[in-house]
């Protein structure tokens, strides 16, 4: 018998508690129009109860990381709000766009680490020193802000004459 990936452990959980619920729902549609609190802890439940039972794949690395029932729970809530935005089945066909591209800046950083430790430790009259040091770190290290493509062609005539590039018409 072969596991279930993660993101249909969360897919099927959605639709059988919709179902149970006599909720309608098409894939394709926007399950969190329909999910409401009770309902999404009962599809992190469902989830939980496939990986105590083995029936949806979780890495050894993961089982002895989640070693308490509340981390695992707390760890699927993370993946059903993660698949409710990235699985088009469930997000109403949107593709995924990240809220605050490069937010995690740094995060992996040694250095800014450092100072972050740092500056909990310290007396409020030394953290301004040190959170210039975080902010010109961040600022090293934070991915340059990529622009959105524009489709120029989809703009209004008289926009897209005064806007576009000259190669483009």
């Amino acid at each position: 018998m072969s596991k279930m990936n993660q993101k249909e452990a969360v897919f099927t959980a959605v639709n059988n508690v919709l179902a149970e619920n006599n909720i309608n729902f098409d894939a394709g549609t926007d399950a969190k129009t329909l999910i409401t609190k009770t309902l999404r802890a009962s599809i992190v439940d469902v989830v939980v109860a496939g990986f105590k039972s083995g029936e949806v794949e979780l890495s050894a690395e993961a089982v002895t990381k989640f070693d308490s029932d509340q981390k695992l729970k707390t760890y699927t809530g993370g993946l059903v709000t993660n698949w409710l935005n990235k699985d088009k089945r469930l997000n109403g066909g949107m593709a995924y766009v990240a809220k605050n591209p490069g937010s995690r800046a740094g995060s992996g950083d040694p250095q800014l680490k450092a100072l972050k430790a740092l500056i909990a430790q310290v007396e409020p009259e030394a953290r301004a020193e040190i959170q210039a040091a975080i902010d010109a770190r961040i600022s090293e290290i934070k991915p340059t802000s990529s622009a959105k493509e524009v489709d120029y062609s989809a703009l209004p005539e008289s926009i897209r004459n005064k806007f576009a590039p000259t190669s483009q018409e």
